[in-house]
């Protein structure tokens, strides 16, 4: 279920079903790199003006789902028009800079969007841009990310994918509960 806060602003209705915390795990096919498995956490949150504040920290994982080493930290915040056009800034720990624009999907929380301008620290390495498409998928948040090839023949490749689920925190249903017994057990007798 898509809750949306009471002090949300108007315009960010439409991508409500973004905000929260999400976790889960993806495949990373880097170029240059070995393809591998890894762990994300990406957070939307709001504080009431015209945009979303967006947070992702993924990292490389063994074959045994662990932590081995951070792969990618982003942050950035979201808006959308009332055409469902979407504007995106986000600054990646390797010194890039980006922004983003596309459309939500009509009807559905559907959300693709392409680099329209990048700047980049020397020490960052070659990229020139990408896509993204999101989509909230009965109750998960799921994303693939292509990046810009210099191949006219493949301008895109894909190179990250993931499928995450919301984190639920239990004292948030608490909150909403009434006269609960402070020691937990009398509710039972």
């Amino acid at each position: 279920m898509i809750e949306i806060p009471s002090d949300l602003h108007p315009d960010l209705v439409p991508l409500a079903f973004l905000l929260g915390n999400w976790t889960g795990v993806g495949v990373a096919d880097f170029p240059g790199r070995e393809q591998c498995n890894f762990g994300q956490e990406v957070t939307f949150t709001h504080d009431g003006r015209d945009f979303l504040e967006y947070v992702s920290h993924s990292w490389e994982l063994d074959s045994k789902g662990e932590k081995v080493s951070p792969l990618e930290t982003e942050t950035g915040y979201w808006r959308i028009d009332s055409d469902r056009k979407i504007e995106v800034v986000m600054v990646r720990d390797r010194g890039i800079a980006e922004v983003w624009y596309g459309e939500m999907a009509e009807k559905k929380p559907q959300i693709d969007l392409a680099t329209d301008a990048v700047a980049r620290l020397a020490s960052a390495g070659e990229y020139s841009g990408g896509k993204r498409l999101y989509g909230y998928v009965k109750g998960d948040l799921m994303w693939v990310g292509e990046l810009a090839t210099p191949d006219p023949d493949r301008p895109l490749r894909p190179y990250m994918s993931a499928h995450l689920k919301k984190v639920v925190d239990p004292s948030e249903w608490a909150k909403d509960l009434k006269d609960l017994p402070d020691d937990g057990i009398a509710f039972f007798k």
